[in-house]
């Protein structure tokens, strides 16, 4: 076996953990949840993903590779009122939602019918607050933002995929030198931790008709669409259904959403992990590997990040959608017959907008749809 499958592995798993679980914490901050429910959160989302990737790696002999749904975590964060019951209530429907897609064929054929730009528009509402952020945290702490900032758009014109996290571990090294760290936790073994769940009609509209969304429009169907670029045929219908039906087992125990990975799955899709395509399955079991460890380890992930400077994660959260925004808004503004309705969409999500209870992303989906058809009408 080429050293390359399972160096390329570990890489994505690292970059897609540690670029991203800023956006974790920042979610189950917005929620309320206890730091206990965090760790459990984040050790439950590994377990989810390691599951996921290693079954159906295996199953299909493809670099099937899961992950987190950042944009999900993204909304999520974005989100005010909400408890973490109803949160986990939320999860649970999101995870029904992504099963009934995997096994009715005519579901998935309708996600992806929602115009790419109002998607697009949407995902870019959820996320700029977060990148608007980042920016703020340069007059809280100069001395520790600004190298930062320089260090990423330096690191990213050679290693975009590492540039985040290298602010991440630069960041914690700078922040101890500069004393703003607090004491190191000790290592903890991780545990679940069981919640409740709670349904109401306004987390159901505004948290888990969302997630489910931008889970499928930002994450599935961009995971299928790096498969297929990289010469696979997968059945879309299994993938979707057995993430979401791992992700309803798994959210009792505050995980969100998992889904098909787009970047981390690029990372271990391409020729440079094996020239014949039909050995580069073999990254997913070494991707498990890596997430069984993360699992292990996550309440001390938790702490550790719990005694960082939060200018510095606030940082790293904006730093990690900055790609993100930049694809989103390219794909929403590109077709000018829908510029006007992706822009619509793009604004009442971004505004915070809370409408009956329902927040801001559900909203701009529907203001970006109700434009769009009314342009269609008049093109007609």
């Amino acid at each position: 076996m080429r050293l390359s499958i399972p160096v390329s592995a570990f890489v994505a798993a690292v970059v897609g953990f540690g670029g991203t679980l800023a956006l974790i914490i920042a979610a189950a901050d917005a929620v309320g949840a206890s730091r206990e429910q965090t760790a459990s959160m984040v050790t439950a989302l590994c377990i989810a993903m390691a599951v996921e990737t290693l079954w159906l790696s295996w199953r299909t002999k493809m670099p099937v590779i899961s992950a987190w749904s950042t944009p999900g975590a993204a909304l999520i964060g974005a989100s005010t009122g909400f408890s973490i019951n109803e949160a986990v209530g939320a999860f649970l429907v999101a995870g029904v939602l992504l099963v009934a897609t995997g096994l009715f064929r005519p579901l998935t054929r309708l996600i992806s019918k929602i115009p790419a730009s109002v998607a697009s528009g949407m995902l870019a509402g959820i996320v700029v607050t977060f990148v608007m952020n980042a920016a703020k945290t340069v007059p809280t702490d100069p001395w520790l933002i600004l190298p930062l900032i320089a260090a990423f758009f330096i690191i990213r014109l050679f290693n975009p995929a590492l540039s985040v996290l290298a602010v991440l571990i630069g960041g914690g090294v700078l922040a101890v030198a500069l004393g703003r760290v607090g004491a190191i936790p000790a290592p903890e073994m991780s545990t679940l931790v069981l919640t409740m769940p709670e349904f109401t009609v306004t987390s159901v509209i505004g948290l888990a008709l969302p997630l489910y969304l931008v889970t499928m429009a930002s994450q599935n169907l961009s995971g299928l669409a790096v498969l297929k670029a990289a010469g696979y045929d997968p059945e879309p219908g299994p993938l979707v259904a057995v993430t979401g039906l791992v992700s309803v087992l798994t959210a009792p125990f505050n995980a969100l959403t998992s889904n098909l990975a787009a970047i981390s799955a690029a990372i271990c899709t391409g020729p440079d992990v094996h020239p014949d395509p039909a050995e580069r399955w073999k990254t997913g079991p070494f991707y498990a590997l890596a997430y069984v460890v993360f699992a292990l380890f996550g309440a001390s992930l938790v702490a550790l990040f719990a005694v960082l400077p939060p200018s510095l994660i606030m940082l790293v959260a904006g730093l990690g959608l900055l790609g993100a925004l930049a694809n989103a808004l390219a794909i929403a503004l590109k077709d000018d017959k829908q510029r006007i309705a992706a822009t619509v969409t793009f604004a009442v999500t971004a505004s915070g907008l809370t409408l009956f209870g329902v927040g801001s992303a559900f909203w701009g989906l529907v203001a970006g749809l109700v434009v769009l058809f009314l342009d269609r009408i008049k093109f007609r």
